[in-house]
């Protein structure tokens, strides 16, 4: 069936290079593949590319290699401690197709991404660009947003995640956003996408405390519990920590986080999440909730909780999956925003179901169509 590409931005870092690191255990038999969606019994039959056909590369703006950054995770207790050593080939042939990230912007940055993805893409069957670097701030709104044919004179205008969505579409090459960037939700790039016969999917992967929140905030609707308010604090170490430290950036991710309570419950309730920076929980984090709720006649009640879980071993299977999908979705010629991918993101594309159980429903059905 051929290979599918997968231009992982922001490749040497902890998601990315687990998702490689563990592509390669997978295929070696060195692991079992807990935590991936696509391998369980529902998605059997369903033509999905298998993880021996997924060829990486991708773009950083850091140079530790690949082999040294696996290391660094296994000594984290991210990875086994055997792992590094018995991918490192694996590792050393992904490391040979990276590039330096584009330091410019505008059409000097989309010129450079595109010569790499063409260069990438030789010998391949497609191509999936998969955005899992930092977050960026939220972008602004611009007349240029609206239009294909305005943006295409103002391409500066655009923030780095939405200039890699442009360019992943004029290379033939689908796109997905697993962070709460800008991405490809702009007009514009939707446009772009469905002119080109691209798939787009996103964003902002949904890991730890709103994947339990997408769970939670349907039982209480469908149980006819009023929920009054739901808070809560992250703490968080490694760099996405240092990166929500920022609060333009934060801003971002706690929309997306917030949206999911919202669209669940059918309404905004108070309370807000806090992110705090914790250096030194290195790549864990720590989610505490407190929902305040009332029940028959008034009775106030309350619900806690506590997530403590590996952003990275949470997150890189799911990168697997999605690479697998959206491979998928550019073989069978799926132009636009795939909202069945919605079962991965806080904020997906598309109109589509925001509960969990639905959500996989509609991605199974989805697999198999």
């Amino acid at each position: 069936m051929g290979k599918i590409g997968v231009w992982l931005i922001g490749a040497r870092g902890s998601v990315a290079t687990t998702a490689v690191a563990g592509a390669a255990a997978l295929r070696a038999g060195l692991a079992a593949r807990t935590g991936c969606v696509t391998d369980l019994p529902d998605f059997a039959g369903a033509a999905l590319p298998g993880l021996g056909e997924l060829v990486f590369g991708g773009h950083d703006v850091a140079g530790t290699p690949l082999v040294k950054r696996a290391e660094q995770l296994s000594a984290a207790g991210v990875l086994p401690p055997s792992l590094p050593g018995a991918v490192a080939a694996e590792l050393d042939a992904a490391e040979a197709r990276l590039r330096p990230a584009p330091t410019a912007g505008g059409r000097a940055a989309v010129e450079q991404v595109i010569a790499d993805l063409t260069e990438f893409r030789q010998g391949l069957d497609h191509v999936v660009v998969l955005n899992v670097a930092s977050t960026e701030p939220p972008c602004p709104p611009h007349p240029a947003h609206a239009s294909l044919s305005a943006l295409e004179d103002h391409l500066d205008v655009l923030p780095p995640s939405a200039l890699y969505a442009y360019a992943a579409f004029r290379a033939g090459c689908g796109f997905v956003d697993f962070t709460p960037s800008t991405g490809a939700r702009l007009p514009a790039l939707d446009e772009l996408a469905r002119a080109t016969g691209q798939p787009y999917a996103g964003r902002d992967g949904k890991t730890g405390e709103t994947l339990l929140r997408s769970v939670l905030a349907p039982m209480f609707a469908q149980r006819g519990l009023n929920v009054l308010a739901w808070s809560g604090t992250n703490l968080l170490g490694g760099g996405d920590g240092a990166t929500l430290a920022d609060p333009a950036a934060a801003s971002s991710k706690n929309a997306s986080k917030q949206q999911v309570l919202d669209r669940n419950l059918g309404r905004p309730v108070d309370g807000e999440v806090h992110i705090d920076y914790v250096p030194a929980l290195g790549d864990w984090k720590t989610a505490w909730d407190h929902v305040l709720f009332e029940g028959f006649l008034g009775t106030p009640m309350t619900l806690q909780l506590t997530w403590q879980g590996c952003d990275s071993a949470l997150a890189a299977p799911l990168v697997l999956d999605l690479a697998r999908l959206t491979g998928k979705a550019c073989r069978d010629g799926v132009a636009g925003p795939v909202a069945e991918f919605g079962f991965f993101f806080k904020d997906p594309v598309g109109d589509g179901p925001h509960d969990l159980a639905s959500q996989y429903a509609a991605l199974r059905e989805w697999a198999h169509r």
